[in-house]
Order: C-alpha cells, then sequence, then structure tokens
C-alpha cells in the first residue's frame, strides 16, 4: 500500500480559489512550512537585530554648584566741608572783608555691608554713618565803617581835595583846616612851613 499526503495550497494572486489536494507521488511525503510575515529567515524568528525601546540612550545628568555668598563689613572716612558765615563789623571800612575765623572740614565714618558672590561684590549697604570730628565754621568779617574823609598823611582830620590850605592864611583852597595839624606821612599840601611836623601851627 502507499501513503498519500493531501497538502493545500493558497495561490495569493488573482481570485481566491478553493484548496486543492493533489496526491503525492509514490514514496514521497511533502509538508508546508509557515512562515511569519515580515521575518528576516523562514523559521518564524524575529529579526534580531530591530533596535529595543529599552536600549535608547538616556539624557546624561548634570548638577549645578549653587554660588557661595558672603557677606563682609568695611568702613570708610569721607570729608565734610565746612560753612561759612558773615558778620558785620562797625571797626572796618566799608567794603572790606576779614576773616576772623578759619573753617575746618570735619569727617565722618561710613560703616558699609559688602555681599559677595564667588568673590565678586554684587551688593553695598549703608548700614551706619558717625560723625568722628565736627567741622568749624568759617566766619568772615564785613566792614560797615564809613569811608574816612580825612587824608591819612595828617594827623586829626584834614580834607581830602585837590589842595588844602591854613585856615586864615593866605592859600586859596579849595579846601582849609584849622591847625595845628600834625604831619604822620608825606606833607602833600604842603602845610608844615617849618619843617617842625605840625602844620598851621602859627
Amino acid at each position: 500500500m502507499v501513503a498519500v499526503t493531501t497538502i493545500g495550497l493558497v495561490v495569493a494572486c488573482g481570485p481566491q480559489l478553493d484548496p486543492v489536494s493533489l496526491p503525492a507521488p509514490a514514496g514521497v511525503t511533502l509538508s508546508a512550512t509557515p512562515t511569519v510575515e515580515g521575518s528576516s529567515g523562514a523559521t518564524g524568528t524575529p529579526d534580531a537585530t530591530e533596535p529595543s525601546a529599552t536600549a535608547a540612550a538616556q539624557p546624561a545628568v548634570t548638577t549645578t554648584k549653587p554660588p557661595t555668598v558672603e557677606r563682609r563689613t568695611v568702613t570708610e572716612t569721607k570729608q565734610i566741608p565746612f560753612s561759612t558765615r558773615t558778620v558785620n563789623d562797625a571797626t572796618l571800612a566799608k567794603g572790606t572783608k576779614k576773616t576772623k575765623t578759619k573753617g575746618v572740614a570735619g569727617v565722618k565714618t561710613l560703616t558699609y555691608e559688602l555681599t559677595l558672590t564667588d568673590g565678586k561684590q554684587t551688593g553695598k549697604k549703608l548700614v551706619k554713618e558717625t560723625v568722628t570730628k565736627a567741622p568749624v565754621t568759617q566766619v568772615v568779617a564785613v566792614g560797615t565803617k564809613a569811608a574816612s574823609r580825612c587824608d591819612p598823611n595828617y594827623g586829626g582830620c584834614v580834607p581830602i581835595a585837590s589842595d588844602v590850605d591854613c585856615a586864615g592864611g593866605s592859600g586859596n583852597g579849595p579846601a582849609y583846616v584849622t591847625g595845628p595839624v600834625k604831619v604822620i606821612g608825606d606833607d602833600i599840601y604842603g602845610l608844615d612851613n617849618d619843617g617842625d611836623g605840625y602844620g598851621c601851627d602859627s
């Protein structure tokens, strides 16, 4: 007796046909091995070269060092400018000025808090201000005395004019003085005729 194996074939192209059973040749046994669609071989084993989702590269993790913050206290000194005050002085000729008290600048000490981030200054705050030396006010006297109408070359008061003569004499002025008057500078009016240091004394 001869064994007969029936195989089923499916034709993919053209209209779908019913499976046809064909007898195998005498002494031959035929069998069909199924294949898996998309496989790289006839055994149905998946492609080993296909990348796995779990094998994807993970991003590198970096750590940032927190900044180093430091606070320091420093002091500085600064000048305080002096002020000036004026006062009237009746002993000085009008319009003249004289310093009676010389001004002196003062000194103050300033205390600051500095903030340093990674060694660089990033903040500065004034926390204290102290006057260590008070300034001295400068005092200036301003003269209010009316200008003298007397010639400074003579004691007493010989008027200032283009010419002065002794009153009661033969001179024609235009100004006159009653003597005696002491000559303390130059006898610009010629009042001391005898050279004894006094004018209009005879």
